[in-house]
Protein backbone atom coordinates (compact mmCIF):
# COMPACT_ATOMS: atom_id res chain seq x y z
CA UNK A 1 0.00 0.00 0.00
CA UNK A 2 1.04 3.81 -0.92
CA UNK A 3 0.48 6.16 1.13
CA UNK A 4 1.69 9.46 3.41
CA UNK A 5 1.67 11.46 6.09
CA UNK A 6 2.56 14.98 6.43
CA UNK A 7 3.54 17.05 9.52
CA UNK A 8 4.41 20.54 10.60
CA UNK A 9 2.99 23.87 11.23
CA UNK A 10 3.06 27.25 8.82
CA UNK A 11 5.70 29.11 10.58
CA UNK A 12 7.37 25.94 12.91
CA UNK A 13 11.16 24.91 11.79
CA UNK A 14 10.18 22.29 8.59
CA UNK A 15 7.42 20.78 6.75
CA UNK A 16 7.32 16.68 6.37
CA UNK A 17 5.92 13.87 4.50
CA UNK A 18 6.45 10.54 5.32
CA UNK A 19 6.01 8.06 1.90
CA UNK A 20 5.69 4.05 2.83
CA UNK A 21 4.96 1.72 0.26
CA UNK A 22 7.05 3.38 -2.76
CA UNK A 23 8.79 1.01 -4.85
CA UNK A 24 12.14 0.58 -5.04
CA UNK A 25 14.76 0.75 -8.13
CA UNK A 26 12.72 4.36 -9.23
CA UNK A 27 15.43 7.06 -10.00
CA UNK A 28 14.77 10.31 -7.50
CA UNK A 29 15.25 13.42 -9.62
CA UNK A 30 14.43 16.07 -7.25
CA UNK A 31 14.31 18.70 -10.17
CA UNK A 32 11.14 17.78 -11.26
CA UNK A 33 9.54 18.50 -8.05
CA UNK A 34 11.53 21.46 -6.87
CA UNK A 35 9.58 22.78 -10.48
CA UNK A 36 6.28 21.86 -8.56
CA UNK A 37 6.94 23.26 -5.62
CA UNK A 38 7.60 26.60 -7.56
CA UNK A 39 4.57 26.65 -9.76
CA UNK A 40 2.28 25.71 -6.05
CA UNK A 41 4.30 29.34 -4.55
CA UNK A 42 3.56 31.21 -8.43
CA UNK A 43 0.72 32.58 -10.09
CA UNK A 44 -0.85 35.75 -9.91
CA UNK A 45 -2.37 36.92 -6.65
CA UNK A 46 -0.04 35.62 -4.04
CA UNK A 47 1.29 37.58 -0.87
CA UNK A 48 4.62 38.28 0.37
CA UNK A 49 4.92 34.30 2.29
CA UNK A 50 5.45 33.31 -1.29
CA UNK A 51 9.01 36.34 -1.36
CA UNK A 52 10.40 34.79 1.86
CA UNK A 53 10.23 31.00 0.82
CA UNK A 54 12.15 29.26 -1.74
CA UNK A 55 10.51 25.93 -1.46
CA UNK A 56 12.76 22.95 -2.37
CA UNK A 57 12.50 19.28 -1.47
CA UNK A 58 15.02 17.54 0.67
CA UNK A 59 14.24 13.26 0.51
CA UNK A 60 15.68 12.59 3.97
CA UNK A 61 15.85 8.54 3.77
CA UNK A 62 15.01 5.64 2.06
CA UNK A 63 17.28 6.85 -1.15
CA UNK A 64 20.89 4.99 -2.18
CA UNK A 65 22.97 6.47 -4.91
CA UNK A 66 19.93 8.13 -6.00
CA UNK A 67 17.56 5.36 -6.35
CA UNK A 68 14.71 4.37 -4.37
CA UNK A 69 15.50 1.79 -1.51
CA UNK A 70 11.57 0.42 -1.29
CA UNK A 71 11.79 2.01 2.34
CA UNK A 72 9.93 4.74 3.83
CA UNK A 73 10.95 8.38 2.10
CA UNK A 74 10.97 11.57 4.57
CA UNK A 75 10.72 14.88 2.64
CA UNK A 76 11.47 17.57 4.16
CA UNK A 77 10.70 21.28 3.14
CA UNK A 78 11.86 23.98 5.10
CA UNK A 79 9.86 26.97 6.34
CA UNK A 80 12.69 30.21 5.77
CA UNK A 81 10.00 32.41 7.93
CA UNK A 82 9.93 30.27 10.86
CA UNK A 83 8.91 32.02 14.11
CA UNK A 84 6.06 30.12 15.80
CA UNK A 85 7.81 30.61 19.11
CA UNK A 86 7.43 34.61 18.64
CA UNK A 87 4.16 34.55 17.65
CA UNK A 88 1.19 35.75 19.82
CA UNK A 89 -2.71 34.00 20.13
CA UNK A 90 -4.98 35.50 18.06
CA UNK A 91 -7.81 37.06 19.83
CA UNK A 92 -10.71 36.72 17.32
CA UNK A 93 -11.12 34.03 14.98
CA UNK A 94 -11.04 34.28 11.33
CA UNK A 95 -14.46 33.22 9.18
CA UNK A 96 -14.04 31.06 7.07
CA UNK A 97 -11.11 29.08 8.77
CA UNK A 98 -10.39 26.43 11.33
CA UNK A 99 -10.06 29.03 14.16
CA UNK A 100 -13.21 28.61 16.09
CA UNK A 101 -14.02 25.17 15.54
CA UNK A 102 -10.60 24.15 16.46
CA UNK A 103 -10.26 25.86 19.47
CA UNK A 104 -13.45 24.84 21.39
CA UNK A 105 -12.43 21.18 20.10
CA UNK A 106 -9.14 21.41 21.77
CA UNK A 107 -10.14 23.71 24.14
CA UNK A 108 -7.54 25.93 23.73
CA UNK A 109 -6.19 29.14 21.70
CA UNK A 110 -6.51 29.76 17.79
CA UNK A 111 -2.72 29.80 17.10
CA UNK A 112 -2.19 25.95 17.72
CA UNK A 113 -5.30 25.22 14.90
CA UNK A 114 -4.29 28.08 12.36
CA UNK A 115 -0.45 26.83 12.27
CA UNK A 116 -1.56 23.07 11.63
CA UNK A 117 -4.97 23.85 9.14
CA UNK A 118 -2.74 26.67 6.94
CA UNK A 119 -2.44 25.43 3.26
CA UNK A 120 1.37 26.25 4.14
CA UNK A 121 0.97 22.55 4.63
CA UNK A 122 -0.07 21.65 1.18
CA UNK A 123 3.94 22.44 0.17
CA UNK A 124 4.59 18.45 1.13
CA UNK A 125 1.49 17.41 -0.32
CA UNK A 126 2.92 18.70 -3.41
CA UNK A 127 6.11 17.16 -2.69
CA UNK A 128 4.87 13.72 -2.12
CA UNK A 129 2.57 14.26 -5.50
CA UNK A 130 5.77 14.72 -7.22
CA UNK A 131 7.77 11.66 -5.93
CA UNK A 132 4.07 10.01 -7.04
CA UNK A 133 4.97 11.75 -10.94
CA UNK A 134 8.16 10.32 -11.14
CA UNK A 135 6.71 6.64 -10.46
CA UNK A 136 4.14 7.59 -12.93
CA UNK A 137 6.48 8.67 -15.76
CA UNK A 138 8.24 4.88 -15.78
CA UNK A 139 4.57 4.00 -17.06
CA UNK A 140 4.06 6.21 -19.55
CA UNK A 141 1.43 8.10 -17.58
CA UNK A 142 1.11 12.82 -17.94
CA UNK A 143 -0.70 15.04 -15.28
CA UNK A 144 -1.45 18.46 -15.71
CA UNK A 145 -3.63 20.90 -13.45
CA UNK A 146 -4.88 24.19 -14.67
CA UNK A 147 -7.46 27.00 -14.06
CA UNK A 148 -10.63 26.95 -15.77
CA UNK A 149 -12.56 29.24 -14.11
CA UNK A 150 -11.59 32.46 -11.87
CA UNK A 151 -13.79 34.69 -9.95
CA UNK A 152 -16.42 33.62 -11.83
CA UNK A 153 -15.04 33.65 -14.76
CA UNK A 154 -14.99 30.77 -16.88
CA UNK A 155 -11.62 30.11 -19.21
CA UNK A 156 -12.03 27.71 -21.37
CA UNK A 157 -8.47 25.68 -22.77
CA UNK A 158 -7.57 26.25 -26.37
CA UNK A 159 -7.40 23.01 -28.10
CA UNK A 160 -3.83 21.28 -27.54
CA UNK A 161 -2.56 18.14 -26.68
CA UNK A 162 -1.21 17.42 -22.94
CA UNK A 163 2.16 18.41 -23.62
CA UNK A 164 1.13 21.58 -25.64
CA UNK A 165 -0.79 22.63 -23.00
CA UNK A 166 1.61 22.26 -20.33
CA UNK A 167 3.75 24.45 -22.29
CA UNK A 168 0.66 27.01 -22.55
CA UNK A 169 0.55 26.89 -18.74
CA UNK A 170 4.21 27.19 -17.90
CA UNK A 171 3.44 30.78 -19.78
CA UNK A 172 0.18 31.92 -17.70
CA UNK A 173 -0.02 33.89 -14.72
CA UNK A 174 -3.09 32.00 -13.56
CA UNK A 175 -2.27 28.68 -14.95
CA UNK A 176 -4.97 28.40 -17.79
CA UNK A 177 -4.53 27.28 -21.15
CA UNK A 178 -6.13 30.41 -23.41
CA UNK A 179 -3.55 32.75 -23.07
CA UNK A 180 -5.78 35.54 -24.47
CA UNK A 181 -7.80 35.57 -21.37
CA UNK A 182 -4.92 36.13 -19.06
CA UNK A 183 -4.82 40.01 -18.75
CA UNK A 184 -8.56 40.06 -18.37
CA UNK A 185 -8.21 37.83 -15.12
CA UNK A 186 -5.10 39.51 -13.54
CA UNK A 187 -6.77 42.83 -13.60
CA UNK A 188 -9.97 41.32 -11.68
CA UNK A 189 -7.26 40.22 -9.17
CA UNK A 190 -5.60 43.30 -9.19
CA UNK A 191 -9.19 45.09 -8.48
CA UNK A 192 -10.19 42.63 -5.69
CA UNK A 193 -7.46 42.89 -3.95
CA UNK A 194 -7.52 46.93 -3.88
CA UNK A 195 -10.74 46.11 -2.35
CA UNK A 196 -9.43 44.34 -0.04
CA UNK A 197 -11.41 41.10 -1.21
CA UNK A 198 -10.46 37.15 -2.39
CA UNK A 199 -11.29 35.60 -4.93
CA UNK A 200 -11.74 31.36 -5.71
CA UNK A 201 -12.19 29.56 -8.52
CA UNK A 202 -12.23 26.18 -10.31
CA UNK A 203 -9.25 24.12 -11.43
CA UNK A 204 -9.02 20.97 -13.33
CA UNK A 205 -6.39 18.07 -13.65
CA UNK A 206 -6.04 15.64 -16.40
CA UNK A 207 -4.12 12.19 -16.80
CA UNK A 208 -3.71 10.25 -19.82
CA UNK A 209 -2.03 6.85 -20.63
CA UNK A 210 -3.45 5.19 -17.38
CA UNK A 211 -4.21 1.76 -18.04
CA UNK A 212 -7.55 -0.22 -17.25
CA UNK A 213 -8.24 -1.60 -14.24
CA UNK A 214 -6.93 0.97 -11.48
CA UNK A 215 -9.09 0.87 -8.28
CA UNK A 216 -11.78 -1.27 -8.01
CA UNK A 217 -15.83 -1.83 -8.11
CA UNK A 218 -15.50 -4.54 -5.37
CA UNK A 219 -15.52 -2.57 -1.80
CA UNK A 220 -16.86 1.23 -1.50
CA UNK A 221 -14.00 1.97 0.07
CA UNK A 222 -11.50 1.33 -2.25
CA UNK A 223 -13.20 2.68 -5.63
CA UNK A 224 -10.67 5.15 -7.28
CA UNK A 225 -13.08 7.26 -7.84
CA UNK A 226 -13.47 7.60 -4.04
CA UNK A 227 -10.13 8.00 -3.25
CA UNK A 228 -9.43 10.93 -5.42
CA UNK A 229 -12.07 12.51 -4.25
CA UNK A 230 -11.49 12.53 -1.10
CA UNK A 231 -7.62 13.05 -2.04
CA UNK A 232 -9.03 16.21 -3.24
CA UNK A 233 -11.68 17.36 -0.92
CA UNK A 234 -9.19 17.66 2.00
CA UNK A 235 -7.17 20.24 -0.19
CA UNK A 236 -7.64 23.49 2.00
CA UNK A 237 -10.34 25.91 0.40
CA UNK A 238 -11.67 22.91 -2.02
CA UNK A 239 -15.30 23.01 -1.80
CA UNK A 240 -16.20 20.49 -4.04
CA UNK A 241 -15.17 17.86 -6.73
CA UNK A 242 -16.49 17.01 -9.77
CA UNK A 243 -14.99 13.77 -12.46
CA UNK A 244 -15.67 13.90 -15.99
CA UNK A 245 -19.41 15.45 -15.92
CA UNK A 246 -19.58 15.38 -12.59
CA UNK A 247 -22.98 17.43 -11.51
CA UNK A 248 -23.64 18.23 -15.49
CA UNK A 249 -24.80 14.27 -15.77
CA UNK A 250 -27.94 15.06 -13.18
CA UNK A 251 -29.15 17.57 -15.52
CA UNK A 252 -28.93 14.97 -19.20
CA UNK A 253 -30.74 11.84 -20.44
CA UNK A 254 -28.85 9.18 -20.05
CA UNK A 255 -28.27 9.16 -23.96
CA UNK A 256 -26.30 12.48 -23.60
CA UNK A 257 -24.15 11.01 -20.78
CA UNK A 258 -22.56 7.52 -21.38
CA UNK A 259 -20.19 6.95 -23.62
CA UNK A 260 -20.72 4.68 -26.28
CA UNK A 261 -17.89 1.87 -26.96
CA UNK A 262 -16.07 1.94 -30.02
CA UNK A 263 -12.95 -0.19 -31.01
CA UNK A 264 -10.12 1.11 -33.01
CA UNK A 265 -7.56 -1.76 -34.25
CA UNK A 266 -4.52 0.72 -34.71
CA UNK A 267 -4.78 1.55 -30.91
CA UNK A 268 -4.38 -1.94 -29.68
CA UNK A 269 -1.40 -1.80 -28.61
CA UNK A 270 -1.66 1.57 -26.47
CA UNK A 271 -2.99 1.56 -22.90
CA UNK A 272 -6.63 1.83 -23.89
CA UNK A 273 -6.07 -1.40 -25.94
CA UNK A 274 -8.02 -0.51 -28.59
CA UNK A 275 -10.83 0.48 -26.77
CA UNK A 276 -12.07 3.93 -27.95
CA UNK A 277 -14.64 6.33 -26.61
CA UNK A 278 -16.13 9.39 -28.96
CA UNK A 279 -17.24 11.67 -25.99
CA UNK A 280 -15.21 11.04 -22.31
CA UNK A 281 -18.06 11.92 -20.32
CA UNK A 282 -17.16 9.64 -17.12
CA UNK A 283 -13.91 11.20 -16.79
CA UNK A 284 -12.07 7.93 -17.41
CA UNK A 285 -13.76 6.35 -14.44
CA UNK A 286 -16.69 3.43 -14.75
CA UNK A 287 -17.69 1.69 -11.74
CA UNK A 288 -14.75 3.17 -9.92
CA UNK A 289 -11.92 1.82 -11.91
CA UNK A 290 -10.13 3.58 -15.07
CA UNK A 291 -11.57 2.93 -18.07
CA UNK A 292 -8.54 3.53 -20.61
CA UNK A 293 -9.81 6.93 -20.98
CA UNK A 294 -8.08 10.35 -20.02
CA UNK A 295 -9.07 11.09 -16.18
CA UNK A 296 -10.63 14.69 -15.59
CA UNK A 297 -10.92 15.55 -12.48
CA UNK A 298 -12.46 19.16 -11.26
CA UNK A 299 -12.31 20.97 -7.80
CA UNK A 300 -13.48 23.83 -7.13
CA UNK A 301 -11.73 26.35 -4.37
CA UNK A 302 -13.64 28.91 -2.06
CA UNK A 303 -12.25 32.77 -2.15
CA UNK A 304 -9.26 32.46 0.93
CA UNK A 305 -10.90 33.22 3.29
CA UNK A 306 -8.66 35.66 5.77
CA UNK A 307 -9.52 39.44 4.40
CA UNK A 308 -7.82 42.79 4.31
CA UNK A 309 -11.10 44.27 5.14
CA UNK A 310 -12.22 41.74 8.16
CA UNK A 311 -15.42 40.16 8.85
CA UNK A 312 -17.38 40.71 11.74
CA UNK A 313 -16.00 38.07 14.44
CA UNK A 314 -16.35 38.17 18.43
CA UNK A 315 -13.57 38.32 21.09
CA UNK A 316 -13.00 34.88 22.53
CA UNK A 317 -12.00 36.53 25.81
CA UNK A 318 -14.97 39.09 26.44
CA UNK A 319 -17.10 37.67 23.48
CA UNK A 320 -17.97 41.20 22.14
CA UNK A 321 -18.59 41.85 19.02
CA UNK A 322 -15.13 42.90 16.64
CA UNK A 323 -13.17 42.58 13.46
CA UNK A 324 -11.75 39.11 12.52
CA UNK A 325 -8.10 38.67 13.38
CA UNK A 326 -5.46 39.39 10.46
CA UNK A 327 -2.86 36.93 9.71
CA UNK A 328 -0.56 37.92 6.23
CA UNK A 329 -2.34 36.27 3.22
CA UNK A 330 -3.11 36.21 -0.18
CA UNK A 331 -5.66 37.69 -2.78
CA UNK A 332 -6.04 34.61 -4.61
CA UNK A 333 -4.43 30.99 -4.82
CA UNK A 334 -6.30 29.33 -7.42
CA UNK A 335 -3.48 29.08 -9.76
CA UNK A 336 -1.76 27.20 -6.65
CA UNK A 337 -4.83 25.07 -6.01
CA UNK A 338 -4.07 23.66 -9.40
CA UNK A 339 -0.72 22.48 -8.85
CA UNK A 340 -1.83 21.00 -5.17
CA UNK A 341 -4.45 19.11 -6.91
CA UNK A 342 -2.90 17.70 -9.67
CA UNK A 343 -0.33 16.30 -7.17
CA UNK A 344 -2.70 14.72 -4.91
CA UNK A 345 -4.53 13.44 -7.52
CA UNK A 346 -1.13 12.20 -8.84
CA UNK A 347 -0.46 10.55 -5.61
CA UNK A 348 -3.78 8.46 -5.78
CA UNK A 349 -2.99 7.31 -9.08
CA UNK A 350 0.21 6.37 -8.03
CA UNK A 351 -1.18 3.99 -5.15
CA UNK A 352 -3.52 2.27 -7.46
CA UNK A 353 -0.99 1.42 -9.82
CA UNK A 354 0.96 -0.34 -6.70
CA UNK A 355 -2.20 -1.33 -5.26
CA UNK A 356 -2.63 -3.14 -8.74
CA UNK A 357 0.75 -4.50 -10.05
CA UNK A 358 2.57 -4.78 -7.17
CA UNK A 359 4.68 -2.61 -5.17
CA UNK A 360 8.11 -3.77 -4.09
CA UNK A 361 10.42 -2.92 -6.91
CA UNK A 362 10.54 -1.10 -9.89
CA UNK A 363 11.36 -4.00 -12.40
CA UNK A 364 8.50 -5.69 -11.22
CA UNK A 365 6.33 -3.75 -11.24
CA UNK A 366 7.25 -3.23 -15.17
CA UNK A 367 7.28 -6.88 -15.64
CA UNK A 368 3.26 -7.21 -14.32
CA UNK A 369 2.21 -4.30 -15.81
CA UNK A 370 3.27 -5.55 -19.57
CA UNK A 371 1.93 -9.44 -18.81
CA UNK A 372 -1.13 -7.78 -17.92
CA UNK A 373 -1.41 -6.11 -20.98
CA UNK A 374 -0.16 -8.69 -22.76
CA UNK A 375 -3.25 -11.26 -21.20
CA UNK A 376 -5.87 -8.19 -21.77
CA UNK A 377 -5.00 -7.91 -25.96
CA UNK A 378 -4.92 -11.76 -26.25
CA UNK A 379 -8.43 -12.45 -24.10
Amino acid sequence: MLRYWTAGESHGQTLLAMVDGFPAGVTLDTAPIDADLKLRQGGYGRGGRQRIETDTVQIRTGVWRGESLGSPLALEVVNKDYKLERLDELPRPRPGHADLTGSIKHLGGIRPILERSSARETAVRVAAGGLAKLLLAEFGVKTLGYVVELGGEKIEPVPGSIDEHRELRGKSEIYALNPERDAAIKDLIKKTGKAGDTLGGVVEVRVEGLPFGLGTHAQWSSKLDGKIAQAVMAVQAIKGVEIGLGFEAARRPGSQVHDPIHFDESQRDTANLGFVRPTNNAGGLEGGMTNGQPLVVRAAKKPISTLAKPLESVNLQTKEADAASYERSDVCAVPAASIIVENVVAFEIAAALVDKFGGDSLVEMRARYDLFLKMARER
